[in-house]
């Protein structure tokens, strides 16, 4: 059996033949039409919209629930210059989310403050520490961003000490909500707002627009802060639709056209010199931002992120770039000693999920190396360090698997936990970990399917080479931003030959050139990333189906069009599940 697990391939459900008519024109081929109806985009004015965003396509933040109540706490504390602490959490979501609330507020004060809570000595959300500080500096209201949405006893406990709160969160409510004076989260049972899956940055853009709004100030004036929005909404991996797309786009426009210093400092570490893509965000940005968090002190993000000029932008981000590289080390050694800790545990190898526990792991990885486990292992994992006498853990899960829910069966044993469907953190007693750990793998057994527990490639519509050409190319960059829910399509090309001479690249990447054999003329270059494994199969000469994406490549000021390889399978006709809930698949290769 190879090392390398087959992955199932799934072509989504075929799109409404004629919402796709519908759709079809001399600037929308056939293909995109698909593409569009997949999206649930099935009429023309949705297509118009959808590849022309505007501003006016933001919803009315009064639309959401308590932000009246919002608006009002915080236009009386501009009024009165009441002391306003800005709260949020240390990763990327939370550190923008109060550099921009930061820096909107410096409008009309500078009678503020922000704070980031320690993530070792404090860790996740509003703590009592927090609100201490709040009360020291005399702050009369505090907007806790990204977090609070759990933390009843924090507000009670403000309360009494004569500080209001306002939460703006966006993670999923408990079955009671904590007594601030507003709760902003679209989540709530309750919350009419249309759209659900703002970032917390998001949510915190949401409440400086209704701040705006009710001071008659035009949408216009909020743009310079959608850079923060798009790095947020990129990085804590929300969908890319609906709102989240308009910000996104408006977002990306700005972080090139005005760069603020930080981002510019950012490049110049990273050696970026083109416009940045929310591949960028994600790889280059985002890991920068978190890893002071993770290592020293998330207020040093937001420092970087609130730098008025590049002087001060580059002596952050030659200190936070510190200790992303220093991340990237422990990353490294925690994740091998997390291998070997499996590969040597009989019970954890044949284990349908991953529970594993050192007390000497950084906690600032754990979810990382979380992430790098499924990557590697394919199911639900959890990753748990000690810290402060305590078990603490994050969790990351498979396609289909709500995690949180799994871990909330097990919320017995836990102190506390919150988080998303593919994303968790938990806190228990230390000798809770074994219990934990047997209790989540029964759970894991009991609820997850089948075809849940071995990788798939989704793929969007079925094509031939010769339907790429620059009209779909240029339509295809026109659907960015991408990202969940407006994923960059993936397409399945059958029966197609490697010519040339085929060759690995870096440590174990494929890079080659693939032909239609029914017409020679046809070639386009591709790279098959961590996919050196099958250079025997493109250069025996026999056929090949392929999964990939369509890219364009710039290298030297030249720009090409490059296939990006998901996945590789010998032969034409390759088994692909057709639409809805998919079969397993036979390892073809081997």
């Amino acid at each position: 059996m190879s090392r390398f697990p087959t992955k199932r391939w799934r072509l989504k459900p075929a799109a409404d033949p004629a919402a796709v008519a519908a759709l079809t024109h001399d600037r929308c081929p056939d293909v995109v039409a698909r593409l569009l109806v997949q999206r649930g985009i099935t009429h023309p004015e949705a297509a118009s919209e959808f590849f022309r965003p505007a501003l006016a396509q933001l919803h009315d933040p009064f639309l959401m629930a308590d932000m009246d109540k919002a608006v009002e706490r915080l236009e009386r504390a501009l009024g009165d210059q009441e002391r306003i602490m800005v709260y949020g959490d240390y990763d990327v979501d939370g550190t923008t989310a109060v550099a921009l609330v930061c820096s909107f507020l410096s409008r009309f004060t500078g009678n503020y403050s922000f704070y980031i809570p320690d993530r070792y000595a404090e860790g996740y959300g509003i703590s009592f520490r927090g609100i201490d500080k709040a009360v020291e500096e005399g702050a009369t209201l505090i907007i806790a961003l990204d977090c609070g949405i759990k933390s009843i006893d924090k507000v009670a406990y403000a309360a009494e000490r004569g500080v209001d709160m306002i939460i703006c969160d966006h993670h999923r409510p408990g079955p009671e909500l904590p007594a601030a004076v507003a709760v902003l989260d679209p989540k709530r049972a309750d919350c009419p707002y249309p759209f659900k899956e703002l970032s917390g940055c998001g949510i915190g853009f949401k409440l400086m627009q209704a701040l705006a709004q009710h001071n008659n100030m035009p949408v216009t004036d909020l743009v310079p802060l959608l850079d923060l929005v798009a790095v947020s909404t990129a990085c804590d991996i929300v969908p890319v639709n609906g709102e989240n797309r308009v910000l996104t786009h408006f977002g990306l426009k700005q972080l090139n056209a005005d760069v603020r210093p930080a981002f510019q400092a950012m490049k110049q570490m990273a050696n970026v010199r083109r416009p940045l893509t929310v591949t960028d965000l994600v790889f280059t940005i985002g890991p920068r931002i978190n890893a002071a968090g993770r290592i020293e002190h998330g207020r040093l993000a937001v420092e970087l992120l609130l730098a008025h000029d590049m002087q001060q932008a580059e002596g952050s981000a030659v200190r936070v770039d510190g200790n992303n590289l220093q991340r990237q080390q422990l990353d490294k050694e925690t994740t091998l000693e997390a291998l070997e800790h499996i590969a040597s545990d009989a019970a954890l190898r044949e284990a349908w999920s991953t529970v594993v526990f050192n007390e000497d792991w950084h906690k600032g990885v754990i979810g990382i190396v979380a992430s790098r486990l499924v990557e590697r292992h394919y199911r639900p994992t959890v990753v748990l360090t000690q810290s402060q006498g305590k078990a603490v853990g994050s969790a990351r899960s498979v396609k289909g698997f709500d995690v949180y829910e799994a871990i909330s069966a097990c919320s017995d044993l836990l102190e506390q936990f919150g988080g998303h469907m593919y994303a968790a953190g938990l806190t228990m007693p230390l000798e809770n970990v074994e219990a934990f750990r047997q209790r989540f793998e029964e759970v894991v057994r009991g609820t997850i399917e089948p075809h849940m527990r071995v990788p798939e490639e989704e793929v969007d519509v079925e094509i031939a080479l010769h339907d790429i050409d620059d009209r779909l190319v240029r339509i295809l960059q026109h659907m960015a931003p991408f990202g969940p829910a407006n994923m960059r399509p993936v397409f399945l090309t059958r029966g197609v030959v490697c010519t040339g001479q085929p060759r690995i690249v870096g440590e174990d990447h494929l890079k080659l050139v693939v032909t239609d054999p029914a017409d020679p003329r046809r070639s386009l270059e591709a790279i098959a990333f961590k996919q050196a494994h099958h250079m025997d199969l493109v250069r025996s000469g026999a056929p090949f189906s392929i999964l990939y994406t369509i890219e364009e490549n710039e290298w030297n000021g030249r720009h090409t069009v490059q296939l990006n390889i998901k996945d590789i399978k010998p032969g034409v006709d390759v088994e692909v599940a057709d639409g809805g809930r998919s079969t397993l698949v036979q390892d073809l290769a081997h």
